[in-house]
């Protein structure tokens, strides 16, 4: 090993994590964002893994002391924040924790809803030009209950509730967890998944619209679907914060990018499954019920997307 070039390389490193230990030390480890957490976190691994290098070597004393100051201070800041109650730990993530990462992590958020739009936007053109194509995206059960009983096939559920809601949830946490794995892939499966359930749920909408459901179907859909798209889009950008440590690790070598990174898209996905859980719930006994008038449904899917919207802008005090 190049001693100049590994300590050129690795200095500026040790220099960030001197800030952070210093902030922390100074406010408190709660008073970092949830990004320079994740990244003292990540340094310090790095840094207990250079002291080992740095004593296998023998390297210099000064050197050898720095990494351990670095070490114990990093262990100590880490420890301390490891040590609060369990229920005050789910309680800060809930309030400051998940609004924080979600803006931290927006860009890969926006991108992976893009990609869901484009392949809805091909979905739409392709049914819309060519009808055979629905057949190609949609169950065929469905094209029959729509264009030749003229009604929508969401009857189905009315009545068997409590089973619908669990399969949906079991369904929908399924789809958004391989969405989110599908990052170790380099992006190429949540990319996928991305434009197929885009593709697919504009063809669906396409083909009720072509034979006037289009009302009834987005009453069933809005109430549930303003926390479940947002689920499968934040589940996307996790699965794209993966994808970036894979191909993109920048400074950090690709096992140390994939625990700063990963770090991020796990805690979008504690987020997240509360979201399906809920959505699963409202679209098992909530959407497709005749008792309540299409009006309520669309409120109550306008006034859950908004109350999302503003709780994920929450900013810490």
């Amino acid at each position: 090993m190049d001693v100049r070039r590994w300590l050129a390389r690795q200095e500026p490193q040790w220099q960030q994590l001197e800030r952070l230990l210093q902030k922390a030390e100074k406010q408190g480890l709660k008073n970092l964002t949830g990004r320079e957490v994740q990244e003292l976190s990540g340094l310090y691994r790095m840094v207990a893994a250079d002291l080992a290098r740095a004593q296998a070597r023998q390297i210099g004393p000064g050197v050898m002391d720095q990494l351990k100051n670095l070490t114990l201070r990093g262990y100590a800041q880490i420890y301390q924040g490891g040590r609060r109650p369990a229920w005050r730990s789910v309680r800060e993530f809930v309030m400051w924790g998940f609004p924080t990462v979600v803006q931290e992590t927006l860009g890969f958020t926006v991108l992976a809803t893009l990609i869901f739009l484009i392949g809805g936007g091909i979905g739409w053109w392709y049914t819309w030009q060519d009808p055979e194509f629905m057949s190609l995206v949609i169950p065929p059960e469905i094209i029959d209950i729509v264009q030749e009983k003229g009604k929508l096939w969401i009857g189905s559920i009315v009545g068997r509730e409590p089973l619908a809601s669990s399969d949906i949830m079991q369904n929908n946490i399924s789809v958004t967890f391989t969405t989110f794995a599908g990052g170790l892939s380099a992006g190429v499966l949540t990319l996928y998944i991305l434009w197929v359930n885009g593709l697919h749920i504009a063809a669906i909408a396409t083909l009720v619209g072509q034979n006037k459901l289009a009302y009834p179907f987005w009453a069933f859909v809005f109430p549930h679907g303003a926390l479940e798209l947002p689920a499968i889009f934040l589940a996307g950008g996790a699965g794209l914060l993966l994808a970036r440590a894979v191909v993109f690790p920048g400074q950090y070598q690709r096992i140390s990018a994939l625990k700063l990174y990963g770090r991020q898209a796990i805690q979008l996905m504690f987020g997240v499954v509360p979201m399906l859980l809920i959505a699963g719930g409202i679209e098992g006994f909530f959407s497709p019920s005749p008792l309540v008038p299409a009006p309520v449904k669309y409120l109550v899917g306008i006034s859950l997307l908004w109350g999302l919207l503003l709780y994920l802008r929450r900013r810490r005090p």
